[in-house]
């Protein structure tokens, strides 16, 4: 099975698998999302990933189908149905279908779907490498205009800012908020290693302060670095040992060039590569196991 998708709690078969053509979350990108890892058959901080769905649909003023305990079961009824130990889960609901017109209020049954399949963001030689980024033209939003905190389904930014990476035959694409400062990659946080000193960008200056993201403060912690949140410019990528993204569908990877300049010794970093295993490991203790 190439994929296991549930639509409103039922599983259906890929080719049934459709949704109305007037559904809001197509016509005005009117939802929510999140995407979950599965490693070793444990889905990867489940709990955090439906805390912040509510958090999303309430800023929304969406009333999310089901229960909490209703939501989790479907997740692992996707998940087993997909039957692979490695997974990525894109857990979305919708405003539902309504008319024509912007106004949520014409909607009255919001749709949930739960799509479990494999993601390859990159390669195994991108990842030992280090992943070639550029600075995008376009910029994060300020959060009065878009609250990047909430995962909606409205992610044309991040579409155009990889789509201007890869033609300037770039991996990734570098996002900075109206002020010039980091806010994070088209998909991902991102981090910087000057010394012992681990510094990410704060969600004031436009990031979402993501799940793996908070795993990978944890862990390094562990290791020993001082972490802690601060603004950073292109300049303190340029000058860090070390730089990495983290996410959901990335995990950790490095990046070894800004705008065609090397960064730290032009490929991925020990401490990046230490980081990138203990998370594996991490992922693939925790949860529990759903699929064996």
């Amino acid at each position: 099975m190439n994929k296991a998708i549930s639509i409103d709690g039922q599983l259906v078969a890929e080719r049934d698998a459709k949704l109305s053509v007037l559904d809001h979350g197509l016509l005005y990108g009117d939802g929510l999302f999140e995407g979950i890892r599965v490693r070793a058959g444990r889905i990867f901080r489940l709990d955090q990933h439906l805390a912040r769905l509510s958090l999303g649909a309430r800023f929304l003023g969406l009333e999310l189908p089901f229960d909490a305990e209703e939501r989790a079961r479907i997740v692992h009824e996707t998940v087993r149905a997909f039957g692979r130990r490695e997974a990525y889960v894109r857990l979305l609901v919708t405003r539902g279908e309504g008319p024509l017109g912007v106004d949520p209020t014409t909607c009255h049954k919001p749709t949930m779907v739960c799509i479990a399949a494999e993601i390859a963001l990159y390669t195994p030689e991108q990842r030992a490498q280090g992943l070639s980024m550029i600075t995008s033209s376009y910029r994060r939003p300020n959060p009065d205009v878009q609250d990047v905190a909430v995962k909606t389904l409205n992610y044309l930014g991040s579409a155009l800012a990889k789509q201007e990476a890869k033609r300037q035959g770039a991996d990734e694409a570098l996002l900075l908020n109206q002020q010039g400062r980091v806010a994070e990659a088209s998909v991902a946080n991102i981090f910087a290693l000057h010394g012992k000193a681990l510094s990410t960008p704060p969600p004031i200056d436009g990031c979402l302060a993501g799940i793996n993201r908070g795993a990978v403060l944890e862990l390094a912690r562990q290791m020993g670095f001082s972490v802690g949140e601060c603004s950073l410019g292109r300049r303190e990528l340029l000058a860090a040992d070390e730089v990495f993204l983290t996410g959901s569908g990335a995990g950790v990877v490095g990046v070894r060039s800004l705008d065609g300049r090397a960064i730290g010794s032009g490929r991925t970093g020990e401490v990046t590569l230490e980081l990138e295993r203990r998370h594996r490991a991490l992922a693939e203790s925790e949860g529990t196991v759903t699929v064996s």
